[in-house]
C-alpha cells in the first residue's frame, strides 16, 4: 500500500521545478552500502564530504541517505534530482524491490538523475533500457572495462558542469567504453537523439598499455577494447531529456582520497547543482577538503589480509617454492 500511495503522489505532482517549503531546489543523494577494502568505495564518507561542500550553495538543500536507498520514499515528493553513488550490477540500488518503478515515475515528471562510479553499471536485462533513456548510456559488463589508470583531462566543453574546472590528471578506476545509445555511440562528441541532448564532459585518450589491461574485473584484455587504441573515451557525460530532466554519469570515484583534488571534486559538485537545476556559479562550486576531513566517517572495514609468503606455508610446500 505504501508503494501504491507513493506512485499516486508522484503521478499527481509536478517535478519539472519542484521547490521545497523553504523555497529551495532539492537533491536526494543516496550512498551505497559498505564495499571494497578501506579507502575504496567509501560511499558514506564520500557523500558526506560532498554534502558538506554543498551546504553553503544558495537555493539548494541536500537530503543525503546511506545504505543504498532513502529511509522514507516520501522525500521524493519535492525532489528535483536523485543521485546514486554506490555499487552497481545486479546489486544496484535502482533495481532492488520496487525502486525501479519509483524511479520511472520520477523520471516521467522530469526529475534529474545522476550515477557515480560503480553506480553507472546495470545489468542490461534489469535496467539497461531505463538507463539508456534516463542517462544516455551505462557500463555493460564485458563490453565496457574498468582499468585503474591516470587520464589527462586537458580541455573541456563549454557546459555548466565544467565551469571553473582546470586541466587535471588523477589515478582512479576510470571506466570507459560505455554502452551508449546509438546516436551517442562514440561517446566523445555532443549529439542529439530526438529531443535528448548528449554532451561528453571528461574526455581523455587511454594509453595503449591501459587498453591492453589488466582491467580490474574481468581482467581482460578484451579484443574490442584493444582495437580502439589511440581513440578518445568519455569518463563523464551529461544529457538533457525531453521530459525536462537532466542526467549525468561519472565513472570515477573509486579511491576516496581523490575527493581531496580540487578539480576532480569541483566537476562533481558542479554536476550536482546542474542536475538539480540550480545555477552553477561562473567559477564553479568553491570548496575545501582537508587531509583530516578525508579520514573522517570512513566505513569500518576489515584490513586486507597479508599476502602469504613461502615461510607461511607448510614445510613440504616451502621446499617446493624455494626450488
Amino acid at each position: 500500500m505504501r508503494c501504491l500511495s507513493l506512485l499516486v503522489l508522484l503521478a499527481t505532482t509536478t517535478f519539472v521545478s519542484a521547490i521545497t517549503p523553504g523555497g529551495k531546489h532539492k537533491l536526494v543523494f543516496i550512498a551505497g552500502k559498505p564495499s571494497h577494502p578501506p579507502g575504496m568505495h567509501e560511499f558514506h564518507a564520500g557523500s558526506m564530504l560532498i554534502e558538506k561542500c554543498l551546504q553553503q550553495v544558495p537555493g539548494l538543500v541536500v537530503d543525503r541517505h546511506d545504505m543504498g536507498w532513502v529511509t522514507d520514499e516520501a522525500t521524493f515528493a519535492d525532489a528535483d534530482a536523485v543521485v546514486i553513488y554506490s555499487d552497481g550490477g545486479k546489486g544496484h540500488p535502482a533495481v532492488q524491490d520496487s525502486h525501479l518503478e519509483t524511479l520511472r515515475a520520477l523520471m516521467a515528471k522530469g526529475v534529474g538523475f545522476g550515477v557515480m562510479h560503480y553506480g553507472v553499471e546495470v545489468v542490461p536485462d534489469q535496467a539497461g533500457k531505463e538507463f539508456l533513456a534516463w542517462l544516455g548510456g551505462h557500463y555493460e559488463n564485458a563490453f565496457s572495462c574498468n582499468p585503474i589508470w591516470e587520464p589527462h583531462f586537458t580541455s573541456f566543453p563549454e557546459h555548466p558542469i565544467t565551469r571553473g574546472v582546470n586541466p587535471f590528471q588523477i589515478q582512479d578506476e576510470w571506466y570507459f567504453n560505455m554502452r551508449f545509445r546509438p546516436a551517442f555511440s562514440d561517446g566523445i562528441a555532443a549529439a542529439t537523439d530526438g529531443d535528448t541532448k548528449f554532451v561528453p564532459i571528461l574526455i581523455a585518450t587511454p594509453p595503449d598499455a591501459t587498453r591492453d589491461g589488466p582491467y580490474v574485473a574481468p581482467k581482460g584484455p578484451y579484443p574490442h577494447i584493444q582495437a580502439e587504441k589511440g581513440q578518445q573515451e568519455s569518463m563523464m557525460w551529461s544529457v538533457e531529456r525531453p521530459d525536462g530532466g537532466r542526467g549525468f554519469g561519472f565513472t570515477g570515484g573509486h579511491f576516496h582520497k581523490n575527493w581531496g583534488n580540487n578539480d576532480f571534486r569541483k566537476t562533481v559538485l558542479n554536476a550536482m547543482l546542474w542536475v538539480t537545476k540550480v545555477e552553477v556559479p561562473a567559477g564553479g562550486v568553491e570548496s575545501t577538503v582537508s587531509e583530516e576531513e578525508l579520514t573522517q566517517n570512513l566505513d569500518v572495514k576489515p584490513a586486507p589480509k597479508p599476502k602469504k609468503t613461502a615461510m607461511d606455508m607448510p614445510k613440504v610446500f616451502q621446499r617446493v617454492v624455494q626450488r
